[in-house]
Order: C-alpha cells, then structure tokens, then sequence
C-alpha cells in the first residue's frame, strides 16, 4: 500500500520523526535550515501534507500554486499567523495547528520573565559570570517585589488562565483581565479574577501587563505608544504572545525613557533579528522564542501534528482543525 507524502520543514524531535516516517513517506529537514518559498511551491506540488512550523511564511503565492497536490497543511505550534488563512480558505486546504500541549510550557516562560525582569535577572547573571559583583550590600541591583501585586492579562485563553493560576496561587497576586469574548465565571471565580471594561483601565492599574491574544489584523500593534502610556511607571509588560502585537519602536523608546519599569520579551516582530537598541537596554529581559521549548512540549506538539494528519488521511475530522 502506497503511503501518503509528506514534509517536513525543519528538525523535528526524534521520536516524532521516527514516527512519521514509520506510518508515511516522510520527508525530514535533518539539516534544519528553513526552506524558501520556492522550495515550499515545490512541496505543495509533489506532497500531501505540508508540515510547516510559525517560522514558515506559507503565503498565498505557496498556497495558490498551480496543480497542487498538497492537501493538509499541519502547523507546529498553537500560533497559525503564519499562514494565509483566507488563500487555504479559497483553494480548499485544511489547515491544523496544536493548541493545549504547550499551555503550562509557555505560562511558564511568562512566570519566568515576570520574575526575570522584576528581580533583575537578566543583569545579575553576568554580572557574577564577568566577576563584577563585590559582594552583598544592602542597596545592590534592587529590585521589585512579585508577590502580591496586580497582573493584568490581555486575553484570557488556555496560556493566560494557565499564568493567573501560577501568579495568583503562587505568588498571592490579584488578577485583572481583558477578554471581550471570555464569559467563563467558574475560571473568574476561581482566580477572583476581576475583568476590565477596557484595555485603559487594566493598563491603567495593572504592575504586570501580560499579553495573551492572537495576532490578527484587530491585535497587531495594539501595544503602541498611547497604550503605553497609560501604563504606571513602575509597571512591566510581558510578551509570549506574537511580537507584532507590540510597536517594538514604541516599546524600546518607553523602556529608554523609563515610562516604563521593564519588560521581559519571548517574541519580536521580525525574528530572528532583534533591534539593537532593544539589545542594548538593561531594562528588558530577551529571550529566544522559548515558550514551548522543553522536550516533553515539542514533542507532544509534534504527536499532536502527526494524529492531526493521519485522522484527515483516514477520512476523519481533525481534532485541531483551524480551516
């Protein structure tokens, strides 16, 4: 019996791809270099499923491409501002993503820069490693404190519900959130949480911004220079979001400025290049994409793909399907 083809767009873990190739006739980016689109045009000509990750631009110019075979795309990740929905709309294509197995991984890397940024971290470390520090004295890179303050959530999805857990039960803090569409009183209670009418009025008293929606048309740039405005002084945001929910400009001239206390950032507009003068502050803490990167998440991430394929190659639903 003939398998399906597919591909695979970058390195995979090991046991996914085990996977993959015992059960269809797979295609594996061993060496792990992003393809370009003219080789993505090539694969939706000559495979069934497509297996990109948020990194792979799948653009309508890919999706369109004449005498396509490719069926299914798959996404690696919960995030699917990768692909032109509408064009996999238009032409037909299935299009699954991965949510809920990276929910705890990814609050986690927001606890983390919570944290990080709050108690200054990200300069502390070198500091020891480039043997700056002298020793202990009492008004040494003071930082703030975490524990019982206000932690704003714009969005209140799986990732931010996960976070309000973590900060309210195990740090005391008081949730506030902003989600028009989120009317789940048992979570609210649960977390006594309070909603704010609007975006203003949780910036406005929050002393952690978290930033948890999708990147759509509506979110893209909503953090700009008016919205940080309204932030307090000694306020920080977070974002393990999508980096093009934030004007970076406007970010990096609030953290210059010090409108702003801080910020610790998971993502950015244009990775994997980060603005050098971001680079340059102390008052931020980067890291690299690493929401989900621990080995149990990426691999469920992968599993998750790989039953989404093979329920749509048996003629079943997909159970993440996004189109």
């Amino acid at each position: 019996m003939q398998k399906f083809k597919v591909l695979v767009t970058r390195k995979w873990p090991d046991s996914v791809e085990k996977k993959l190739s015992e059960k269809f006739d797979a295609t594996l980016n061993l060496a792990d270099i992003p393809l370009n689109e003219e080789q993505l045009k090539e694969a939706m000509l000559n495979y069934d499923a497509l297996l990109p990750t948020v990194t792979d631009k799948i653009s309508n110019n890919i999706l369109a491409v004449e005498n396509r075979r490719v069926k299914i795309v798959g996404n690696f990740g919960v995030g699917f501002n990768n692909i032109d929905i509408d064009s996999a709309k238009d032409n037909g294509i299935v299009v699954t993503n991965t949510p809920e197995v990276l929910t705890d991984c990814t609050a986690d890397i927001a606890m983390l820069l919570m944290l990080g940024i709050a108690r200054r971290a990200s300069e502390g470390e070198p500091h020891v490693r480039n043997t700056e520090w002298v020793g202990w004295r009492p008004t040494h890179m003071m930082g703030t404190k975490v524990t019982g303050k206000v932690l704003g959530l714009i969005g209140m999805g799986r990732i931010a519900q996960a976070m309000a857990k973590k900060a309210h039960f195990g740090f005391g803090m008081k949730i506030i959130f902003f989600d028009p569409y989120f009317k789940n009183k048992e979570i609210i209670e649960k977390f006594s949480a309070t909603s704010s009418d609007s975006i203003e009025d949780l910036l406005s008293v929050s002393d952690f911004v978290s930033l948890h929606c999708p990147s759509t048309p509506e979110t893209q740039g909503l953090i700009n220079t008016e919205k940080l405005e309204k932030m307090k002084s000694s306020a920080y945001l977070i974002n393990t979001a999508r980096g093009d929910i934030v004007v970076e400009e406007d970010l990096i001239k609030a953290l210059e400025n010090n409108q702003i206390k801080g910020a610790g950032l998971d993502v950015y507009l244009n990775e994997p290049t980060v603005p050098e003068k971001l680079k340059n502050l102390k008052n931020v803490f980067l890291l690299p994409h690493l929401g989900s990167a621990t080995e149990e998440t990426r691999e469920a991430m992968g599993l998750r793909v790989y039953d989404n394929i093979t329920a749509f190659f048996n003629d079943n639903e997909p159970l993440d399907r996004v189109v």
